[in-house]
């Protein structure tokens, strides 16, 4: 299980950030590749994390899944570069998963602690327009879907690992705000405010993806958390450690 990367969240984009961003990725998927190639581990499967950042900062609300084209920009360029040295597991013959994730709801890290804080805080709001996708993942679900591809040999080649209900980022911030019984009262904040803050990061609340899970549900994959309220629901009671 390959799930090694720097956080793309953490720091703003310097050339120097991004390219450790690549490097955090390639170069540790090329080790772990030589590894398995020159040392003969009994090895018979790889599952690597991916991103659905590849179909680009902003697709709209035109649905995209595996098939779909690259897109463009800094995540796109990234995650084709990080998938290019997952495919090589094949040379190898090697059975390989690679899972695109969305953004993964769990109380424990990752972006919805980030998420969730202004709004805890009186402070939400909607986000540039309101009208980017926001494709999740309850951390449970992920985690259930890894067993599934490791335990499962029909599972090879790409998924994309989201629930199957994404939702606006309007939807997302007013139905957290409610489960957190708190208000929306601010603006919405302008897009040409968070460019200005976060520079080209800005694209990782600004754009977003509106992405299919059906090739894992045609697997027989049956989410537990399919639908965001319940989801969040989950992880806002495992916060309050229930």
């Amino acid at each position: 299980m390959h799930l090694a990367g720097a956080s793309v969240a953490e720091k703003k984009w310097s050339e120097e950030r991004k390219q450790e961003i690549i490097d955090s990725r390639v170069n540790t998927t090329r080790l772990l590749f030589d590894k398995l190639a020159g040392d003969g581990y009994p090895c018979d499967t790889v599952i690597a994390a991916s991103a659905i950042g590849i179909y680009g900062a902003d697709s709209g609300a035109t649905w995209v899944d595996e098939n779909s084209p690259a897109g463009k920009g800094f995540l796109a360029k990234v995650t084709e570069l990080w998938e290019r040295e997952i495919a090589r597991f094949n040379e190898i013959n090697l059975r390989v998963v690679t899972l695109r994730t969305g953004i993964v709801l769990s109380s424990r890290g990752g972006a919805f602690p980030k998420i969730a804080q202004p709004i805890k805080l009186n402070l939400g709001a909607v986000l540039g327009s309101g009208e980017q996708y926001m494709s999740w993942i309850h951390i449970d679900d992920l985690c259930h879907i890894i067993k599934a591809a490791i335990e499962k040999l029909q599972f090879s080649g790409v998924y994309n690992a989201v629930a199957p209900a994404p939702v606006t980022n309007k939807e997302f911030t007013r139905i957290l705000a409610k489960k957190l019984n708190k208000p929306l009262w601010l603006p919405a904040v302008p897009g040409w405010v968070l460019r200005a803050s976060l520079g080209e990061m800005a694209q990782l609340v600004l754009g977003g993806n509106r992405v299919s899970s059906k090739k894992i549900t045609d697997h027989r994959y049956s989410f537990e958390y399919a639908d965001l309220p319940a989801a969040l629901e989950a992880v806002l009671n495992g916060e309050n450690g229930n």
